[in-house]
């Protein structure tokens, strides 16, 4: 039989094939949503999508986001077959352990991969933090012939996303802030885990994104190349608007039995029916198996590389034409922090311990950020409608809705959205992200500040009003278990500072972070200055150190935050008992865990089993550094609404308990 000839259909096959053959393999994952995209994802990628295969990395490249994450066959199907170094034999290992093709695509593993996604809604939410860190590093940086940054932001996302409420918070935020370089394709396949949606999701997908100020294209055919085409082109001419364009597609398209019902979306096709659908989409070749004249029309490696070669040629042209901008944006998208950042940050501590302020540490932050502010024009900050609560407005600050080069986000009541937007505006580079709000409204963005985590990226979490200490609003803004919440996921580094320099020590360490996020707690009542020494300013970095000590040790009193006061006044009243008492101020318990073995035993000694924490949380996290035998005075239950003094002693968080907590101890 004579070979049919190419066309865009037997491309996207390729897709379908992959998808199903590796999912089959693995015996487990999500066939349905790779098989009914693949057309729109052949337009895209092959007509479309700038890229270099050859260097994932390469700065102006356009950003591709799998929001619907499940389906990450389907990205790794476009990776292979586009040339990025991810095998057929990668594709084989799909799901397995130590492969680079994990059940959802995972950022770090395959090349090519910008963002771990599968959290339903934070792929669109990275795509518009990819999208506004490219608004405004071109504002920032593009001159009057010299577009350097230029690239689009397209985002595949499916029923689940627009479900989900995030969804709604970044989509709101990308029509105000006029992201036009956004481009997002709804998989409008009408089903779900649970069978149909029209059971549970009736919304006017149309008048809902247009309300937004979207543009909105469609609803089109998703299986017509020719309209995908044009929408894509109508998409990419709205420069002021971001643009969603709806496909009606198929689910499991090409399987005669199973396409266009839930069977398909998370669960392998079977043997019998991929045979059926090989059949049907005219696709007679073994499982992986890939014609080379396929292979060939899909490579992106020359196309990539030509693309790059000429954007290389602009970059050395600008360079020329204005060097020390091209420096500046070539340290920022290294993620390297300017050289003298270091020694001038530590002389800001220097001055914080010779003023002595008592202040709160929430405004501690502030006057931090107004001194290192000036020094780091990578700072992209912003608050969840909290600016003058949380204090995160320095002097420098303009906002990017009034200014397209400014530095600051005002993300509305959105704290969800805007930790996900965080994430995307540091995978795109070029930028740190700090975001703002209550320590209590952490658990509405609560699994972004995971992903942070999840993907070790350089992402500052600012969170004041830190405890029962922010009195009268009541439990419902008392922050209680939260801390414990934070200091215990992995990669992430966690400060709650108790004076004005630990503040200034607590920003300095999370902006020369680079390998993962931090989150910084701050006070919103006013914390004494405490007295150091130089090497005691040192070790704050690490964590945990003494702050107080005696000749010879009797108690260890542990403490964190606006509660190192109350411990040294118990200490004062030890001391006068005739105790040895060492006073351990531990800001970030997580970084002193990570110190080695040596520093630990010489700040908690072993010998010394007499110690009792304090702190205004959940008093069980402290016992890891007690011991089942120590105390620990801190919180049991949730708050209430009075002054803060009043809670403090009605909650027993007093010197004169943990005096009490001493003495009780055998």
């Amino acid at each position: 039989m004579p070979a049919q000839p190419l066309n865009q259909r037997h491309l996207a096959n390729a897709i379908r094939a992959l998808a199903m053959d590796a999912v089959q393999k693995a015996n487990s994952g999500h066939p349905g949503a790779p098989m009914g995209m693949a057309d729109i994802a052949e337009v895209l990628w092959r007509q479309f999508l700038r890229f270099n295969p050859q260097n994932p990395a390469w700065a102006n490249r356009d950003r591709f986001v799998l929001s619907n994450g499940h389906g990450s066959m389907l990205q790794y199907a476009l990776l292979h077959l586009t040339g990025y170094d991810l095998s057929i034999d990668d594709l084989k290992q799909f799901r397995q352990l130590h492969s680079k093709t994990p059940g959802h695509p995972e950022y770090g593993y395959a090349p090519g991969v910008e963002t771990t996604t599968g959290p339903l809604g934070q792929g669109i939410a990275n795509a518009v933090g990819m999208a506004l860190a490219e608004k405004t590093l071109a504002a920032q940086f593009n001159r009057d012939g010299f577009p350097v940054v230029d690239h689009f932001t397209y985002c595949f996302l499916g029923d689940g996303c627009l479900m989900e409420g995030i969804s709604h918070e970044v989509a709101s935020l990308a029509g105000t802030l006029g992201l036009g370089k956004l481009i997002a394709y709804y998989d409008d396949n009408g089903i779900s885990i649970d069978g149909e949606v029209e059971g549970w999701f009736t919304d006017d997908t149309v008048q809902r994104f247009q309300s937004y100020g979207w543009q909105v294209i469609g609803p089109i055919d998703g299986h017509d190349s020719d309209a995908i085409r044009a929408a894509t082109l109508e998409a990419q001419a709205d420069g002021a608007r971001p643009t969603l364009v709806i496909c009606k597609t198929v689910i499991g398209a090409g399987s005669p039995n199973k396409q266009g019902k839930e069977d398909c979306h998370g669960a392998p096709l079977g043997d019998a029916e991929i045979a059926l659908t090989r059949e049907a989409l005219g696709w007679p070749h073994a499982p992986f198996e890939i014609p080379q004249d396929i292979y060939e029309a899909w490579d992106g490696r020359a196309k990539g590389e030509a693309l790059e070669l000429n954007w290389n040629g602009l970059w050395s042209s600008y360079a020329k034409a204005h060097p020390e901008l091209a420096a500046e944006l070539q340290r920022r998208l290294a993620g390297e922090l300017p050289a003298d950042f270091a020694a001038q940050a530590d002389a800001w501590i220097a001055a914080c311990d010779a003023k002595a302020e008592t202040i709160a540490s929430r405004k501690a932050s502030q006057n931090t950020l107004n001194a290192f502010g000036p020094l780091l024009p990578e700072l992209l900050g912003g608050s969840a409608d909290l600016a003058g609560s949380n204090l995160t407005l320095w002097k420098g600050c303009h906002g990017v809705q009034e200014h397209a080069d400014g530095n600051y986000v005002f993300y509305g009541v959105r704290e969800f959205g805007m930790s996900a937007i965080m994430n995307g505006v540091a995978l795109h580079g070029g930028f740190v992200p700090y975001g703002a709000t209550f320590l209590m409204f952490m658990e509405y963005a609560r699994n972004a500040v995971r992903m942070a985590a999840l993907m070790k990226q350089r992402v500052i979490h600012v969170y004041t009003h830190d405890s029962i200490g922010l009195g009268e609003d009541g439990p419902t803004h008392q922050p209680v278990e939260q801390l414990a919440s934070l200091r215990q996921t992995p990669n992430l580094a966690s400060w709650r500072p108790a004076d004005t320099v630990e503040s200034a020590v607590a920003w300095r360490e999370a902006l020369l972070r680079g390998d993962g996020p931090t989150a910084l707690v701050f006070s919103r009542q006013n914390l004494p200055h405490q007295t150091r020494t130089a090497q005691q300013i040192a070790d704050i970095a690490r964590g945990g150190y003494v702050l107080r000590d005696a000749e010879k040790v009797d108690v260890i009193l542990i403490s964190a935050g606006s509660e190192v006061s109350v411990a040294q006044a118990a200490a004062d009243q030890l001391a006068a008992q005739g105790l040895g008492v060492r006073v351990v101020s531990m800001p970030s318990p997580d970084t002193f865990l990570r110190q080695d073995a040596a520093y630990r035993e010489q700040v908690l000694p072993s010998a010394v089993r007499k110690r009792v924490a304090v702190e205004a949380s959940i008093a069980d996290y402290w016992h890891r550094f007690t011991g089942l035998d120590g105390a620990v005075v801190g919180m049991t239950t949730y708050g209430e609404s009075a002054p803060a003094g009043a809670l403090y002693k009605h909650f027993g968080i007093t010197a004169e308990a943990v005096v009490a907590a001493v003495q009780d101890l055998a």
